[in-house]
């Protein structure tokens, strides 16, 4: 038995990392001062390299309400730059054609001076295991090629009903199994930082759509991190939110315990905006929360008013088994970069164990591909799916997912379905779900001391494309920051912190902040000072000043 006692030392314990090799300064990298993917397109770039990240969300409501401009000229602004930028990343599987059409609806609405929603304009880019109605949603996958659910997905209902617009339909590994969006069965998504590399899966469509400015926001899910660790290397923001928060109806299920709908934008506040548009109590899903939602945009506090130590009296956990050996010297720096930041904002920052950390990742695997194993089994060509030609029911069935199923997903439904089996389920399907309530444990103790828990979002940038595609455990062990978060059902921010040398102008770096349950505004509030606070950082990819400059 693995003990839950929370270890805990004094708030400068954190020389240990300190060493010559992880105390060098984060390179700062600067875009030349080109179209900015945190501000709207037709807003003009920032004076300076540091300006701190602005709502988009915002500022397209003032344009649009100010009569600046239209809802029609900003849509085709983000269509063109998507257009341009599309060929290199490949982020979507499929771009709506009415997206202007809803456009010309909504300055229609705004020339009779009738009130528009929150999120008008708003282009949203959505990952492709998420229902979209007379849309494709394929779940990156050949078994459903071509399928157009008759229904919006609760979360997808809700933003349009505040204005917003489904831009399209983003890539991801096939049915959210992969860490790169490699395995998705119809095309590779490439890094906007640098187009060689891999954009973290298994959203990474949406994580690279928000990037490079295709789309304001987008939607994810997230299982074991697939929100988190594209954001990280796609130099975005990313929000994981308490299993329950938001509905999973109409989001297609790999593992039903540990699946949520989360968020990415280009700040804090707009993931934060989108957040607040998404959540709530559903009767469609069994699952999701009665409690009531904050409106969460009341977090966000303008610099102005902020005094010299705004987070003054927050206590602050950083995870040590997070910097410990497997995680890249540069990570290391970035993430330490960042603790000294939120020391200087007044945080009491402490090095905080816990034991069971390092059990998440075997627990998660066996755990997300048992679940998958018994949800995928519909997919058969009969009840679902695309189906195969065949004399016989059995012969049906096993051709039409030997010919629909890629080989990640057949890999992990054989690995569920051997952890279920009689003989084995004791050893590995029990055993994992008694360490899934260790971690459980060692979070609740840990959060009912700390304010935050902290720790990098990955243990390295992103690395090439094919470079882990032939070792399946490499790419797992990849999963080790977040997968514990999924087994506790926490949410957990991830925004950008600093750079390591790679690419040609260096790779993000993402710090994940992790929160008690249903505390997503406590993580907002911290991360939206953090990220205005940070100097010398802009994080925005060359790819859009090289496609600007066209």
């Amino acid at each position: 038995m693995v003990s839950t006692t929370l270890h805990h030392h004094p708030p400068r314990s954190l020389s240990r990392f300190l060493s010559s090799s992880t105390t060098t300064k984060s390179r700062s990298f600067h875009s030349k001062p080109t179209l900015c993917s945190s501000q709207p397109i037709t807003d003009k770039p920032p004076s300076s390299t540091s300006s701190p990240p602005q709502s988009q969300i915002l500022s397209i409501r003032h344009s649009l309400l100010s009569r600046h401009v239209t809802a029609t000229q900003l849509a085709e602004s983000y269509l063109t730059r998507l257009k341009l930028t599309e060929p290199h990343l490949k982020s979507f599987l499929h771009v709506s054609d009415q997206v202007l059409n809803e456009a010309q609806s909504l300055d229609h609405q705004i020339e009779r001076n009738e009130n528009i929603g929150p999120l008008a304009g708003v282009l949203v880019g959505v990952k492709d295991n998420i229902c979209t109605m007379d849309m494709p949603s394929t779940a990156g996958s050949k078994v459903l090629e071509n399928y157009r659910p008759p229904f919006d997905a609760t979360a997808v209902k809700r933003f349009k009903e505040l204005g917003a617009i489904v831009v399209g339909k983003t890539n991801l590994d096939e049915f959210g199994m992969g860490s790169t969006t490699e395995a998705s069965a119809f095309q590779v998504t490439a890094n906007p930082w640098d187009v060689s590399r891999v954009p973290g899966g298994s959203s990474g469509g949406s994580a690279a759509a928000v990037s490079a400015g295709q789309c304001v926001v987008s939607l994810g899910s997230d299982t074991g991190g697939s929100v988190r660790q594209p954001a990280s290397f796609c130099g975005v923001v990313g929000l994981k939110p308490t299993y329950g928060r938001v509905s999973r109806y109409g989001l297609m299920a790999y593992a039903s315990s540990l699946d949520v709908i989360g968020c990415f934008g280009s700040s804090v506040a707009d993931a934060g905006i989108l957040l607040t548009a998404i959540s709530g109590y559903d009767r469609l899903d069994a699952t999701s929360s009665k409690r009531e939602v904050p409106d969460y945009t009341s977090q966000f506090i303008s610099t102005e008013l902020l005094d010299s130590k705004p987070l003054k009296g927050l206590k602050i956990g950083l995870i040590r088994e997070t910097l410990d050996n497997g995680v890249d010297i540069g990570i290391k720096s970035a993430v330490l970069g960042a603790v000294s930041h939120l020391e200087e904002l007044g945080c009491t920052l402490s090095e905080v164990s816990l034991p069971s950390f390092s059990l998440g990742l075997p627990a998660y695997y066996i755990l997300a591909s048992s679940e998958s194993s018994s949800n995928l089994s519909r997919y058969d060509g009969v009840r679902y799916g695309n189906q195969a030609t065949a004399d016989e029911l059995n012969a049906l069935y096993g051709d039409s997912r030997a010919t629909g199923f890629g080989p990640e997903v057949k890999m992990r439904i054989l690995m569920g379905t051997y952890g279920l089996s009689a003989g084995y389920y004791d050893a590995y399907y029990k055993r994992a779900q008694q360490v899934r309530t260790l971690i459980q444990k060692s979070f609740k103790t840990a959060l009912d001391e700390y304010d935050i828990l902290i720790s990098p979002a990955a243990p390295s940038a992103a690395y090439k494309i094919g470079e882990k595609k032939n070792d399946p455990l490499a790419m797992y062990a990849g999963d080790i920051m977040t997968v514990n978060v999924n087994l506790a059902g926490l949410p957990a921010l991830v925004l950008p912190c600093g750079f390591v040398e790679g690419g040609a102008a260096g790779l993000p770096v993402g710090l994940q902040m992790i929160g008690a349950a249903f505390d997503e505004e406590k993580l907002l509030r911290v991360g939206h000072i953090f990220e205005q606070t940070l100097q010398g950082c802009r994080f925005i990819p060359p790819l859009i000043a090289d496609c600007d400059a066209q």
